[in-house]
């Protein structure tokens, strides 16, 4: 008894708690809040109305306060051309229903806006560059030049050209040792031609040693030459024997005679 009294609690308490449970929403719904079915009869509707030309809203939908249900175009300014609703059906565009000229409007300017909010004229590029030559361009020569003025700058400019003699080489102040280019015009041997005889002892930790002293390989030629070359070669400056020492090359003075 106690048993069957307890289950009916309950189930008196589930029957309860279903009853306060909120309506589940159709999960069928369509477009915005209302039943789909009923979009599609109102959008039928509408576009039945705009085909008969009429101007009554289609079921469903509402006219906005302060409106009547037939809507007028207004005049077009004076001096402003209008198109009618006769062009806009010749031309296959609908016109709803109204016959009312609409005015034409101008296109928007794409003009740029200054600081002041005015519109300016586009600068076109390159307008007014400079440092720029122009003398391949014929049309720009042929503007400004005539062949007799064209004739009279080459000239100008051959009588300012001015033609530099070479010079004897001048003679370096405080020095009274060998003039390497004048031995460098001597001799016609290329470098690493051995042409004297030289001692084979230790001779290449020699040479490294001798010319690791001098700042340039001119120095060590002329130092060479002062101490008896190139047919001696006290410090072992000119192991190969061709007369050159310290990897001293004669070859850019020799060019220099020629040219």
């Amino acid at each position: 008894m106690q048993n069957s009294v307890t289950h009916a609690v309950l189930l008196f308490a589930v029957v309860g708690l279903a009853a306060c449970q909120p309506a589940v929403p159709d999960s069928g719904s369509g477009v915005g809040f209302a039943d789909y079915n009923n979009y599609e009869r109102s959008r039928i509707d509408r576009d039945a109305a705009l085909n008969r030309g009429g101007s009554t809203p289609p079921s469903g939908l509402g006219v906005p306060a302060g409106l009547g249900t037939t809507a007028t175009v207004a005049p077009a300014a004076s001096g402003q051309p209008v198109i009618s609703g006769d062009e806009l059906r010749s031309a296959g565009l609908p016109t709803g229903g109204n016959s009312a000229a609409l005015p034409v409007t101008s296109p928007v300017s794409s003009a740029p806006l200054d600081a002041t909010g005015s519109t300016t004229a586009p600068v076109p590029v390159g307008s007014g560059s400079t440092g720029i030559s122009d003398e391949q361009d014929f049309g720009a020569v042929s503007g400004r030049e005539s062949i007799e003025s064209n004739a009279e700058r080459i000239a100008r400019q051959r009588a300012a050209y001015e033609v530099v003699q070479p010079t004897a080489v001048p003679t370096r102040p405080g020095s009274n040792g060998p003039n390497i280019v004048a031995f460098a015009l001597s001799t016609t041997n290329a470098v690493g031609q051995k042409i004297y005889n030289r001692s084979g002892f230790n001779a290449e930790s020699k040479f490294l040693r001798a010319c690791a002293s001098y700042p340039s390989s001119d120095r060590a030629q002329e130092d060479f030459l002062k101490n008896g070359g190139p047919q001696k070669d006290s410090k072992g400056v000119d192991p190969d024997g061709d007369g050159f020492a310290c990897y001293w090359d004669p070859t850019p003075f020799r060019k220099v005679a020629r040219n």
